[in-house]
């Protein structure tokens, strides 16, 4: 049971009740609804990590994997497993990362450099030298600073779920991606 009741959506401004009809229905969704003004701002970020991004669908999932693991949010975590599959994230890399495992000798260099990178933007305000100069060599600029927007998107995101609660729901497959391109 969450800790704080979720919204009635009928309570909700029209507006706010169509653009929430175009998303699939998710109990952290509904949660974040309680703030009716950053709601959809909210929602359309998330949706520009699925459909503007410089930065690959893969690499976009090594991150939420990351950070769902790096700050415990299983809602995240369950949320993003066929999420990850669907765009080539192996069951090894997943289980590392849901291990913590960031060192894992099974984890491609590429990917542990991101995924390391990851972990130390959650865990610190800084991060090593080493680290980013791992990251720097196979990431522009701009994906850096796209994998940072995602971190600091489902470190908030994640937040919402364990703080409050929010119980975790069977994964909704490739729904909310679907109709972030439909939006």
């Amino acid at each position: 049971m969450s800790r704080l009741p979720y919204p009635d959506r009928q309570a909700f401004p029209k507006e706010l009740r169509d653009f929430l009809d175009q998303l699939p229905q998710h109990a952290a969704f509904d949660m974040l609804s309680h703030s009716q003004a950053t709601v959809e701002v909210f929602l359309r970020q998330g949706q520009a990590q699925f459909t503007q991004l410089a930065l690959s669908p893969r690499n976009r999932e090594l991150a939420i994997l990351t950070t769902a693991s790096a700050t415990d949010c299983a809602y995240e975590f369950t949320q993003h497993v066929p999420i990850s599959a669907s765009v080539g994230v192996p069951d090894a890399v997943r289980d590392a990362i849901k291990r913590k495992d960031f060192n894992a000798p099974e984890l491609p260099d590429d990917d542990r450099a991101i995924i390391r990178f990851v972990a130390a933007v959650v865990a610190a305000p800084t991060v090593s030298g080493e680290i980013l100069s791992a990251v720097e060599e196979r990431l522009t600029s701009r994906e850096i600073l796209e994998i940072m927007q995602v971190t600091g998107f489902y470190w908030s995101f994640g937040r919402v779920c364990t703080v409050l609660e929010v119980e975790v729901e069977k994964d909704h497959g490739d729904a909310v991606i679907d109709a972030s391109r439909r939006m």
